[in-house]
């Protein structure tokens, strides 16, 4: 999903969605983009320069993930709080804190409050 979320905003190079996916490895971000392209969602184009360039941008398939990924991100924004509150009592309970990274929403706002249903952020 962070993939797909990148290149909502247009074309996108390797090194720019490596560098704008924290923790992701090269190797994972190439994997991920093979079966994005398998299943339709990412179109790849290479160009014979040097050095070669790729570029990666959503087909008209991708683009209708659009909204129920916006929904989604809004949804786990809204919540929070109740994650990280899920998360303190499991380590309180657990006695360790788990080394896992929450990724940042890059999701373009809403155009408008009502576009939610919830008037605060």
């Amino acid at each position: 999903m962070l993939v797909l979320a990148e290149l909502v905003d247009g074309v996108r190079r390797f090194r720019e969605l490596h560098r704008l996916i924290p923790g992701i490895s090269q190797r994972m971000l190439t994997l991920t983009l093979r079966r994005l392209q398998r299943d339709g969602l990412v179109s790849r184009t290479a160009y014979a320069t040097i050095p070669p360039q790729v570029e990666y941008a959503l087909t008209e398939l991708g683009h209708t993930l659009t909204g129920p990924m916006r929904v989604l991100a809004d949804w786990a924004t809204e919540h929070g709080a109740a994650f990280a509150e899920a998360r303190r009592r499991w380590d309180a309970a657990d006695g360790k804190t788990e080394s896992i990274e929450a990724h940042p929403h890059r999701w373009p706002a809403p155009k408008s409050p009502s576009a939610t249903g919830s008037g605060s952020r």
